[in-house]
């Protein structure tokens, strides 16, 4: 892996993350994550489809016309969508029908036709694919963050329905707090959501700062005397006036 690859990777899942500094995809984003399985399926939806669109996008980027390249994006990413959904009916219909619109309006999710348009359509395959990956693999951990205080917070339980993604196996995986935890209803509902989503954004910014304050403090050097290693007898011949 080289510089460029750390750089994209590093941008994808940091300092330029998707959520947390882009600010796209924000009504998903919002609507979806009062649950940890919620915003998994939603996540890994988005992945997979940011991936595919902007491999494919790359392969062909030469071959597309310059004045219909975004309605040909449009589509290359609506027949990614339409296979997971269609996928989602078959494996995972109950999250499916929870997930609802969410699903086919991923056509229109800014990071997907941003990436698309700002990356994958002016870079090689290899670039595109770690570029895909990484910014879906940002936007799904922040989704999962997110999902996790509201379920925590609001239920006082966590992973609960894990079984509508995994299966029957997954049914006894949620953590509960407290089995007469008052449920806070503020946290499931939006205005919670965005609550949330502003103090992961405080905390982020929290941290580049510290971060930026020491590597600040790594670049101050105290004055030294070039040439000059410890004490030197030196022996001098003449007379000094």
């Amino acid at each position: 892996m080289n510089a460029q690859d750390t750089n994209l990777i590093k941008a994808g899942l940091w300092s330029n993350n998707p959520a947390l500094v882009q600010l796209l995809g924000l009504c998903p984003l919002l609507a979806v994550t009062n649950s940890v399985v919620n915003a998994l399926g939603l996540g890994l939806a988005t992945l997979v489809v940011l991936t595919g669109s902007n491999l494919s996008i790359s392969l062909f980027r030469n071959l597309v016309p310059e004045s219909v390249r975004l309605p040909i994006f449009v589509m290359i990413i609506a027949a990614f969508v339409t296979a997971i959904e269609l996928m989602m009916q078959a494996l995972t219909y109950d999250l499916y029908l929870i997930l609802g619109i969410f699903i086919p309006l991923i056509v229109t999710n800014c990071i997907i036709m941003g990436r698309a348009d700002a990356f994958a359509s002016r870079n090689p395959v290899r670039e595109s694919l770690i570029d895909g990956f990484s910014m879906s693999v940002g936007f799904m951990a922040v989704l999962i963050l997110l999902g996790a205080i509201r379920e925590l917070i609001g239920t006082g339980a966590l992973f609960a329905n894990m079984h509508l993604l995994f299966g029957e196996a997954a049914r006894d995986w949620y953590w509960v707090l407290s089995e007469d935890y008052p449920q806070f209803l503020f946290a499931i509902l939006p205005p919670g959501a965005f609550v949330a989503l502003g103090l992961l954004i405080a905390l982020k910014n929290l941290i580049d700062a510290g971060i930026e304050a020491r590597n600040k403090a790594k670049e101050v050097v105290l004055p030294v005397q070039k040439g000059v290693k410890g004490d030197k007898r030196v022996r001098v011949t003449g007379q000094i006036s």
